[in-house]
C-alpha cells in the first residue's frame, strides 16, 4: 500500500512539473475560430476556400506601436490577399481595461482607416489564448498544407517600430514570399514589438 501511495505521488509530481504549452508554436496546426467582424458578420478561416494561407495579426485601436504599424498592416493585405494570403486582424483587448478597444470603437476605427480586411473582436479572449499572442501587433503567418493550416512564422511585422523605411528585416513579407515560392521560411520566430494584451480583470 505504501509503495502504491509513493508511486501515485511520483506521478503527481511529474505531471505538475511538466511544461504547459502556451499557445501555438511554429509547425502547429491551427484550429478554426468564429469571431464577429466590424460589419456585424461572423467570420471564420473556412470562409476563404481558396486561401493558400493567412496573415493573422492581433492588433488594437489604442496601442501607439499598433498605430505606427497601421499603414504597414493595410499594405500587407494589399500585397498578399490577391496572392492567396489574406490578412485578418483580431482585437484581443478587453474594453474593461482599455475603453478605446470596445467593439463600437473598432467599428469607427476600421471605417476611419478604410480597412478592406476583417477586423474581428475576440470578446471572450479565447482565440488570443489559443494562439498565445502577447502583444499588439503580434503576427502569425499560416500556411495551408493539405486541409490543415500550419503556423509558419510568429512574431513582429519587421524590425522597426518607428516606420517602414527604417526596417532592415521585413519578417512577414519574407515569410509569405518564401511560402509563395514553395520555399522554407528562413526566420520563423521573432520577438513581437508592441503593447501587452489587455486581459480581462479576473
Amino acid at each position: 500500500m505504501k509503495q502504491l501511495i509513493l508511486s501515485c505521488l511520483a506521478v503527481i509530481v511529474l505531471l505538475s512539473s511538466a511544461p504547459v504549452k502556451d499557445g501555438y508554436e511554429v509547425g502547429d496546426t491551427v484550429a478554426d475560430f468564429k469571431l464577429k467582424n466590424v460589419d456585424g458578420k461572423t467570420v471564420s478561416l473556412a470562409d476563404w476556400k481558396d486561401a493558400k494561407g493567412f496573415i493573422v495579426v492581433f492588433d488594437c485601436n489604442t496601442c501607439p506601436v499598433s498605430r505606427k504599424y497601421n499603414e504597414r498592416i493595410i499594405s500587407l493585405n494589399k500585397m498578399y490577399a490577391s496572392q492567396g494570403f489574406p490578412l485578418i486582424a483580431i482585437n484581443p483587448n478587453s474594453p474593461e481595461v482599455s475603453e478605446g478597444d470596445s467593439y463600437d470603437e473598432m467599428v469607427k476605427y476600421a471605417k476611419k482607416k478604410g480597412y478592406t480586411f476583417p477586423y474581428l473582436y475576440d470578446a471572450s479572449q479565447k482565440v488570443v489564448s489559443e494562439f498565445g499572442a502577447t502583444n499588439t501587433p503580434h503576427v502569425f503567418v499560416l500556411n495551408k498544407v493539405g486541409n490543415e493550416l500550419k503556423v509558419a512564422y510568429i512574431g513582429a511585422i519587421d524590425d522597426s517600430a518607428r516606420d517602414a523605411s527604417a526596417a532592415d528585416n521585413k519578417y512577414v513579407e519574407a515569410a509569405v514570399n518564401a511560402l509563395l515560392a514553395g520555399k522554407a521560411v528562413s526566420i520563423t520566430k521573432t520577438k513581437a514589438i508592441g503593447c501587452g494584451v489587455k486581459w480581462k480583470n479576473s
